[in-house]
């Protein structure tokens, strides 16, 4: 993930920062509790393909 791109791309739901989880290879919004995947390297930052994360996950 280029971390240019981190820095400009921004939650669809919240607008909020996105943080990179390399081991799953999302996008995590710590406010709204979503993982964005990213898929071929392309972050798809749309809200219905977003996963719920548990309340555990991402501490």
């Amino acid at each position: 993930m280029d971390h240019r791109l981190l820095e400009i791309v921004a939650c669809p739901v919240c607008k909020g920062k996105l943080v990179y989880d390399a081991n799953n290879k999302e996008l995590i919004c710590k406010v709204d509790r979503l993982a964005f995947p990213i898929k071929d390297g392309i972050p798809v930052l749309l809200e219905n393909e977003a996963r719920t994360m548990d309340m555990d996950e991402g501490r």
